[in-house]
């Protein structure tokens, strides 16, 4: 089943870049006018996504995609989140979870107020 897992690490790798390279993507497209970016349901589904990331790591939930990968690799801990296990292990290995937390809750402050001072229409 380790091909499996090696799937569930693509769709996770993908997700985080969606939900990072959105925020990027809002903003490249305020300055080129594209109008795509102020779809509500894409918009909606980005601000969820980021919700969902920094809400589950404030209460201690560890990412139902680490949870399933682990499984598949037979692995039965899950001490940390995916971004801390597989990016902050090449780049804050030793940066405590607390970090990454704080980390998430302001990404999502600053897709909050994106939201705001760049709005979705219908």
């Amino acid at each position: 089943m380790t091909w499996l897992a090696d799937v569930v690490l693509i769709v996770h790798a993908l997700f985080v870049v969606a939900v990072v390279g959105g925020l990027g993507l809002i903003w490249l497209g305020v300055a080129c006018r594209w109008r795509w970016i102020r779809i509500v349901w894409l918009r909606g589904a980005h601000l969820a996504a980021v919700a969902f990331v920094a809400l589950s790591s404030l209460v201690g939930w560890a990412c139902p995609l680490t949870i399933f990968e682990d499984r598949l690799r037979g692995r039965t801990q899950v001490p940390d989140g995916f971004i801390q296990r597989w990016v902050g292990h090449l780049l804050y290995h030793d940066w405590p979870t607390w970090v990454f937390t704080s980390l998430y809750l302001v990404f999502a402050v600053l897709v909050a107020l994106t939201w705001r001072q760049v709005p979705p229409r219908r």
